[in-house]
């Protein structure tokens, strides 16, 4: 797949019912490698439909979706599964780890699901955690971590395989003011480093505020999308 004109993420139009509601409708966005784009608004605006849309986790009524020139939305299930797991990275409000296994085990998870040795992924791991600050509790169980740490555990599962996207819905959602602080700071500063593009919904002003840009969706419809007509 080739980036064209259109940005490296370009969703288009999306309609999406949910049930008797119009989650989305006519939603837009574009963002760009690299870019830290910052989705808000209220809760039920349908922010994170808009974000699992454009993920491909969820497939919209109508609109594109297009990656790297591809539309994804034409892609079959396991064509958008790979997809996920070979470009894009996801951090959620509440981390989702696996609480039986250690932090370093949860953020080789992918790694050793797709092949890779024992030992290239524990090395791989423990730079990730390190970069991340948190290369002391690589041997803990995640369920004995505290929410900030537990995030920025996720935040190297998420990186680790050197995705083009990450889509991070709430990621400080559960933290106080202080890990939430830092949280983002290490998401912005390690994307910009990388090269990877997040997607970031919020509801909160200080988190977007790390953000290159902001698309503000209410009622399903977004405002301020630089997206080509």
């Amino acid at each position: 797949m080739t980036e064209d004109s259109g940005g490296l993420l370009t969703a288009k139009d999306l309609h999406k019912k949910l049930g008797r509601s119009n989650a989305l409708q006519g939603a837009s966005l574009r963002v760009e490698r690299g870019e830290v784009l910052a989705v808000l608004g209220p809760s039920g605006s349908g922010k994170s439909t808009l974000l699992h849309c454009a993920a491909g986790i969820m497939k919209p009524d109508s609109g594109t979706i297009s990656f790297r020139g591809t539309d994804i939305t034409a892609l079959s299930d396991r064509q958008r599964s790979a997809l996920r797991r070979n470009e894009f990275g996801f951090v959620f409000q509440f981390g989702q780890l696996v609480p039986e296994l250690t932090c370093l085990e949860n953020v080789i998870l992918g790694l050793r699901l797709a092949g890779v040795s024992r030992r290239t992924a524990e090395m791989t791991g423990r730079a990730w955690l390190d970069r991340l600050e948190v290369a002391d509790i690589a041997d803990q169980r995640s369920s004995e971590v505290s929410g900030g740490q537990g995030q920025r555990v996720a935040i190297a599962r998420a990186m680790i395989g050197d995705p083009s996207v990450i889509f991070a819905d709430e990621p400080t959602g559960a933290l106080d003011s202080l890990q939430g602080e830092k949280v983002m700071n290490l998401l912005a500063r390690t994307a910009r480093e990388t090269g990877t593009a997040v997607v970031l919904v919020t509801h909160d002003v200080q988190v977007a505020a790390y953000s290159d840009r902001e698309l503000t969706v209410r009622d399903g419809r977004t405002a301020d999308a630089t997206v080509p007509a």
